[in-house]
């Protein structure tokens, strides 16, 4: 039965003796099997496109932690390469995007109707994980918020303050405008094929929300999320959305009532007990361990796990980190964390 899945009762409002638990990039270069199967592909968007092996590094921490939830593996910056923009990663140094800055460049951008040209392997993905994933794990699909992927697309790489995305909003407003539209609207489409396909609940990471301020915080991090959520609601009305405007601070506030997700992932620059009086009022609520309790573990990594799961008990919970977890943390302390959780 569905509707047994630990994570999707919490997402539905039910507050559980232990809370589920699933882990932000779960799938990933801590663990020695996901390196095996990447070198197999032979190298990142090769294994993001290969639906059996993208499958397969999904599965492995299923296989060996027994999360509660699979997240599909893919990255959010497919999306832009399935409107047009060239894709590539360069080693250590991470994603490099053509760049959007002018009228000309998002002229070259394709209508939002040709994205399963490039993105139909991954929905394939979704369907061989629907037939391989154990019943009481919950499938979980996802996206980049508009905002984040629009700081991508228009500085071509990640950026330590998102300042060339500033410059284009505050510059042309708007070309800026515009290019977020079309990220929204392919982002609607992109999950909602992935809903189609056999997800069974879709998140919404908006990682660079908080450089976003103010009114602009409420137009181009909200709003969007609102927008979004109100589009997949409307066509798959049985299923939950997460959001995550990471670093919104005070932003977290109200974010649920005012875009209508089911539950909001909160990150660590906040304290449990502050996020479960101001937040999780609202309904369910996921995080937030710091991702470096995950290399450095020892009793810290136990008591601070337990001290999360007591400021959430008295609502809908569901466990998770505050940040993926990073490659150079310590499969041992992740399972230390699940034991942690579920009182072990």
């Amino acid at each position: 039965m569905a509707a047994a899945k630990t994570i999707l009762r919490s997402l539905a409002g039910e507050t559980l003796p232990t809370p589920p638990i699933w882990m932000m990039r779960q799938a990933g270069r801590y663990l020695p099997e996901y390196k095996a199967t990447r070198a197999q592909a032979g190298d990142f968007l090769s294994l993001c496109y290969n639906p059996e092996l993208a499958a397969e590094v999904t599965l492995q921490p299923i296989r060996r932690y027994g999360f509660d939830a699979a997240i599909l593996f893919a990255d959010i910056l497919l999306l832009p390469q399935a409107l047009g923009a060239d894709l590539w990663f360069v080693t250590g140094e991470g994603p490099r995007l053509s760049t959007i800055t002018t009228q000309a460049d998002f002229d070259k951008l394709k209508p939002v109707g040709e994205i399963d040209a490039v993105l139909n392997p991954i929905y394939e993905t979704v369907r061989i994980l629907r037939q391989e994933l154990p019943q009481e794990t919950t499938l979980i699909g996802f996206a980049g918020a508009p905002w984040t992927v629009a700081t991508y697309m228009i500085a071509g790489r990640g950026t330590p303050d998102q300042a060339p995305a500033h410059a284009l909003k505050d510059e042309n407003r708007e070309l800026f405008e515009a290019l977020l539209a079309r990220i929204t609207q392919g982002t609607i489409e992109y999950l909602s094929k992935q809903i189609e396909a056999g997800v069974e609940v879709v998140k919404i990471f908006d990682s660079w929300a908080g450089s976003l301020k103010g009114a602009d915080f409420q137009k181009y991090a909200l709003e969007p999320a609102r927008e979004i959520t109100a589009a997949i609601k409307a066509r798959h009305p049985d299923t939950p959305v997460i959001g995550f405007p990471r670093e919104a601070g005070d932003g977290y506030i109200g974010f649920a009532k005012a875009t209508g997700v089911d539950c909001v992932a909160l990150d660590n620059s906040i304290s449990a007990d502050w996020a479960a009086a101001n937040v999780q009022v609202d309904g369910c609520v996921q995080g937030n361990l710091a991702s470096s309790h995950m290399v450095t573990g020892g009793q810290a990594l136990i008591d601070e796990t337990r001290a999360i799961v007591k400021a959430f008990s008295g609502g809908p919970h569901i466990f998770n980190l505050g940040h993926g977890i990073t490659p150079d943390a310590d499969p041992d302390n992740v399972q230390r964390m699940i034991d942690a959780v579920r009182g072990q």
